[in-house]
């Protein structure tokens, strides 16, 4: 017999089983087999083992201590494989580990206020969050989840889209008043603008210029690879951002950051969407579960 022909998980079991139950004869009737059948498997299993794991005795099994260490490593096992079994199997129930991949922005901003509810609504579900700005992949991060802005650019990934915000610009109070409001693109050229480290699907910033919409380039004296940093260096007076206005919403309503270029704003949009992988069976319910409450529940 090969290894691949061998039970390894079932021959455990009948000899937990057996060990439990005190017997070949027990242990035969809970697994629907012949008590010869039993004594052979477990012979069996010790010719492979090459060691003895019973002494048997016309009344009770005696584990030796190469069968005391078999069978409790053989209940572990047993264990790992149910647990398995039930996370894979859960059907409707919403349980186990998800894994979430996100902008710091994103993460900070939107899905950190939610965390607590949804954990109430699934408290059978732990989550494991990560944050980059940068594009990973979904595979060999294993993340169940990315969320993300723009389009996708692999076909073996689904996008559920949670919501749309709009750009803006903005600076701090003390910025503006040691450097001056800029009032067109012209102005532009004697600010510090601050900018991604990484490559984005729009280069430059959209500004209205005689009547058309043009892609400035941002030039930036600092660059920086997440808009959580882009924020901060913004609101200690680093110089001019442009970020998703869910980003800095809550900062121009409390006057620490203040809108600038408005009237040549375009008022371009950035769209959101959860990401996941959608080939090879069904969505587990877990995953089901976070897209769900999510496209019921951002609001950016």
């Amino acid at each position: 017999m090969s290894r691949q022909d061998i039970n390894r998980s079932g021959e455990m079991e009948v000899f937990v089983r057996a060990v439990e139950l005190g017997g070949f004869t027990a242990a035969a009737r809970a697994c629907r087999m012949t008590p010869s059948a039993v004594s052979k498997l477990v012979a069996r299993l010790e010719a492979r083992l090459g060691a003895r794991l019973v002494n048997r005795s016309t009344r009770k099994l005696h584990l030796t201590p190469e069968g005391s260490a078999f069978y409790e490593r053989s209940i572990s096992i047993l264990a790992d494989i149910a647990e398995a079994e039930r996370y894979a199997s859960a059907g409707e129930q919403a349980v186990g580990p998800i894994r979430i991949n996100t902008s710091a922005s994103f993460g900070h901003h939107i899905l950190a206020p939610l965390v607590s509810e949804f954990l109430a609504l699934n408290p059978a579900v732990t989550l494991d969050i990560s944050h980059t700005d940068a594009i990973v992949d979904l595979v060999e991060d294993r993340a169940d989840v990315a969320i993300r802005a723009g389009p996708l650019k692999s076909s073996s990934l689904i996008a559920r889209k949670l919501g749309v915000t709009r750009k803006v610009i903005v600076a701090s109070p003390t910025y503006l008043k040691r450097a001056g409001e800029p009032k067109s693109v012209a102005d532009l050229k004697h600010h510090r603008r601050i900018g991604f480290s990484y490559a984005r699907s729009v280069q430059g910033w959209p500004l209205r210029q005689d009547g058309e919409t043009v892609a400035l380039p941002i030039s930036p004296g600092v660059q920086v690879g997440d808009g959580e940093a882009m924020r901060y260096m913004a609101l200690s007076g680093a110089g001019l951002v442009r970020l998703a206005t869910f980003t800095v919403r809550a900062d121009i309503e409390a006057g620490r950051l203040v809108p600038v270029l408005e009237e040549i704003n375009p008022g371009d949009i950035e769209e959101f969407y959860a990401v996941y992988i959608g080939q090879g069976g069904p969505l587990p319910a877990r995953v089901r579960a976070l897209l769900d409450f999510l496209a019921e529940r951002v609001s950016l």
